[in-house]
């Protein structure tokens, strides 16, 4: 991802149901447990972990079992150290305290949680760029780094590839709520270059040995309540020559793992995002402040994302007093001015009859009378002048401007640029006319979209005319 465009906005959960959800994690559930199980005789070796003769004891204070409990309750303590649970009072003597977060868990904001939590969360997002060093010991019971082939850097960027990735599947809105993500595919977006068609057997090992890599990966990033985690079939990485337990469907691509984001990950997923220097807008972000940032925030938004920030801004305003400021913002002869235009449109639409007094205001205005009458006509109200034959032209240019701008060469636009030809004869003798900046650039794309070879050359032959007129 490059850090220049702007992500899709996203809609998080409020801070309080997110703070909650932190607080029942089990990894940071478990840090904070141990941070309170912590005294005086604790003790921590250099690296600040536990000596391994308490790692027992802090075992059965978790109320863990099994092969893994150890390695649990020793990732509990890393988090609860590096998150600020826990603090060393003397390294010589390995000795620990509470630290200054612990007390945030339970008498802090939702602020101060998610900051916790964000912090537990780099943690194990550093462990997971770590390999398993299982097998790479040597006699010494040393780790032989000659046999480790591991670059912490590309690792690091390779994980964060894939999580933006995951971030992009989420945040967009031809995602279903909550859809998970298949691993095979999450792991081709990062390997398969975009333009090979057909992907060689090389790639295709690359890929698989990807998602080996991000099984162990996301089995990690599960515990911190990251990502919600369907782990690949342990059937498929059995040997060719063992019958499997049971019948499987090799149609089942769930059986490779699937993932998503959740509610908690897209938060700290954005909060890491910010952190790097990307633009990554959330809903609800443009509600403070004033219609003239609204209309250009959501400018690029999906219609979706557009009408829910938009629906946000109105319910911290008088509604008269809401048009009157977003119609206000709506003016300017600018590139993005047709577009804000479209947008304040919109808006409009969601605030009801008692806007209907900023609108009439507004009737003799060159750039937002046919607007206007437009949306009186829509609330059925009485009274509407007629618009002049220029105002309708003129809003025609405007509208096809939004729709480019929102669009580009969209299906729909092709059928709006089909049905103005149709409905109005010698459309294009008059409309090259028309006093509005954008006038010669619709008329060239009218020409570049329009199917009917000799309607398209009319439509150039306008545009020739507009931009000589303008001077261009």
């Amino acid at each position: 991802m490059s850090d220049s465009s702007p992500l899709p906005p996203v809609r998080l959960h409020s801070e309080a149901e997110l703070a909650r959800d932190a607080l029942s994690t089990p990894l940071l559930s478990r840090a904070a447990r141990l941070a309170r199980w912590a005294g005086p005789d604790t003790r921590v070796d250099a690296g600040g972990g536990l000596v391994d003769e308490q790692l027992p004891a802090a075992v059965e204070a978790l109320g863990l079992s099994g092969d893994d409990a150890a390695a649990d309750a020793a990732e509990a303590w890393r988090v609860a150290v590096d998150a600020g649970l826990v603090e060393i009072l003397d390294e010589e003597e390995g000795t620990v305290t509470a630290g200054e977060e612990l007390a945030l868990l339970t008498s802090g904001t939702p602020q101060d949680v998610l900051a916790v939590w964000l912090a537990a969360l780099e943690t194990v997002l550093a462990d997971a760029s770590v390999p398993d060093l299982d097998g790479l010991l040597d006699e010494d019971g040393e780790v032989d780094l000659n046999a480790l082939e591991w670059d912490p850097e590309a690792e690091a960027e390779f994980l964060d590839g894939v999580l933006g990735n995951l971030y992009l599947l989420t945040a967009g809105e031809d995602t279903p709520g909550g859809a998970p993500v298949p691993l095979p595919a999450l792991a081709a977006s990062v390997i398969v270059p975009s333009d090979m068609d057909e992907p060689t057997n090389d790639v295709l090992e690359q890929v698989s040995d990807a998602m080996m890599r991000l099984d162990d990966q996301f089995r990690m990033l599960e515990p911190v309540g990251f990502v919600a985690y369907q782990p690949v079939d342990e059937a498929l990485m059995a040997d060719a020559d063992e019958e499997p337990a049971a019948p499987v469907d090799d149609t089942d691509v769930s059986r490779y793992g699937m993932v998503r984001l959740t509610p908690l990950g897209l938060y700290g997923m954005r909060a890491r995002l910010l952190e790097a220097g990307f633009d990554a807008p959330a809903v609800g972000d443009l509600a403070d402040k004033g219609a003239d940032a609204l209309l250009d925030g959501t400018a690029g938004y999906p219609p979706g994302a557009a009408q829910a920030e938009t629906e946000q801004w109105l319910q911290r305003r008088e509604p008269l007093a809401a048009a009157r400021e977003l119609l206000a913002a709506a003016r300017g002869s600018d590139a993005g001015a047709p577009l804000r235009r479209l947008r304040c449109q919109q808006a409009l639409s969601l605030v009801g009859a008692s806007a209907e007094p900023a609108l009439r205001e507004v009737l003799d205005d060159a750039e937002l009378g046919g607007l206007a009458r437009v949306w009186l006509t829509e609330q059925g109200a009485a009274d509407v002048p007629a618009p002049s034959e220029a105002m309708v032209y003129w809003l025609t240019i405007d509208t096809v401007a939004a729709q480019l701008a929102a669009e580009g060469n969209s299906e729909e636009l092709r059928a709006l640029v089909q049905g103005l030809a149709q409905q109005h004869s010698g459309f294009f003798a008059a409309v090259w006319r028309v006093d509005h900046p954008a006038t010669a650039d619709v008329l060239e794309a009218m020409g570049r979209l329009h199917p009917d070879k000799k309607v398209a050359k009319e439509a150039r032959k306008a545009a020739f005319k507009a931009r000589s007129q303008q001077g261009g």
